[in-house]
């Protein structure tokens, strides 16, 4: 409560907030008369399909910074082994591509419902009040949250870049990078929220299917020891 008192503060209380409250309403508008004026919400499932290319291309692609983490920190350990030197902007990077694949995956891994989630009610209810749960979690709390880090966000990375803040460790890199990374992170998470709200409507509303089918632990557990089976057999 506390967060979403913060974040309607600031919406309506600064320039920023206000234009970023702004966006959101005309984007819920748009929605509300698609909803009125089409009912099969062809326009808004189409934004909602570029939306999910645009993330999927960066989450299956960033993941690539992983390995390159991986790498770097590899090297750096052999170099500092065999030749008993290191660099502190070695092991920044290293940092640096291990977070910005995380940031930059968070939207991806929210379109393919893969955020850890703490389950002790939700599995009781029927899938269209699970809807209703999702589609109330976005609106009230994904999207404001959202929207708070873009705006606190911009002026953060534009103080850094305009600055040319450094690392406080010697040798260490430019900081303005890692932080156009959360930007551009929460970005992102805040368009696949406005995804993720069109395609609770459209799934409720029987316009598309569910792209994520509620699967409980137990029956997981039964198709992945069912596919092991398949993939054993001779």
């Amino acid at each position: 409560m506390d967060l979403l008192y913060a974040a309607a503060r600031v919406m309506t209380e600064t320039p920023g907030g206000r234009a970023l409250l702004v966006i959101f309403a005309v984007v819920l508008a748009a929605i509300v008369l698609t909803l009125l004026f089409d009912r099969r919400m062809r326009v808004l499932i189409g934004i909602s399909s570029i939306i999910d290319a645009v993330n999927e291309f960066i989450g299956k692609w960033i993941s690539w910074l992983i390995l390159a983490s991986i790498l770097v920190s590899a090297g750096n350990a052999t170099i500092r082994k065999i030749f008993d030197t290191s660099s502190n902007a070695w092991l920044e990077l290293q940092w640096y591509l291990f977070g910005a694949a995380f940031l930059a995956a968070a939207a991806y891994t929210l379109k393919q419902n893969e955020h850890i989630r703490i389950d002790i009610v939700y599995g009781l209810f029927s899938r269209r009040i699970q809807h209703w749960i999702d589609l109330l979690g976005h609106i009230l709390f994904l999207m404001p949250f959202a929207l708070l880090m873009v705006f606190y966000l911009i002026p953060y990375v534009s103080r850094s870049y305009v600055s040319g803040e450094l690392s406080t460790n010697a040798g260490g890199l430019i900081i303005w990078p890692a932080k156009a990374m959360l930007l551009v992170g929460f970005f992102l998470l805040a368009w696949q929220g406005v995804s993720e709200i069109i395609k609770k409507i459209a799934i409720m509303n029987g316009n598309m299917d569910d792209p994520n089918p509620y699967v409980t632990q137990h029956e997981q557990a039964q198709l992945e020891g069912e596919a092991l089976v398949e993939e054993l057999k001779p």
